[in-house]
């Protein structure tokens, strides 16, 4: 009789990844769990009715009007003011209130990157809520 060599003396070779594969998926869930998944983007709120008909006199509205030339045009409560003038301006006027409170109207010719300036200046300006007026819906009223 002769002595052959067994299966065992040929075995595999190679490691074994099945644990590898299952702390792999382990540190998957739990990386998914631990990232919070948070929305990006500008918080807002639908406008509600008016109680009153006649508006208050605190209310701040910056609007934002295209110029003769191209440019654009800031009133704040209907008093004209450079860009350059803006925040400081809102800085000055939010300065001692409570509320926070001011509202953009912007000509519906405008594009949004000159209604987001101004809201950008808000913020800058300590401004925590700025609401944003339709003048479509204000005139259908």
């Amino acid at each position: 009789m002769g002595m052959t060599g067994s299966d065992s003396i040929h075995g595999v070779s190679g490691i074994n990844v099945t644990p590898l594969i299952d702390v792999l998926l382990v540190l998957l869930v739990i990386f998914m769990v631990i990232v919070p998944v948070t929305p990006r983007g500008l918080s807002s709120a639908a406008p509600q009715p008016a109680r009153h008909s006649s508006p208050r006199e605190d209310t701040i509205v910056v609007q934002v009007d295209p110029g003769p030339d191209g440019t654009l045009q800031y009133r704040i409560n209907q008093t004209p003011l450079p860009k350059a003038e803006l925040q400081g301006r809102l800085t000055g006027i939010f300065a001692a209130r409570q509320q926070k409170v001011m509202f953009v109207k912007a000509d519906p010719a405008i594009e949004y990157a000159g209604v987001s300036e101004v809201v950008d200046i808000a913020h800058r300006a300590s401004v925590e809520t700025v609401g944003l007026l339709t003048p479509g819906l204000e005139r259908a009223r």
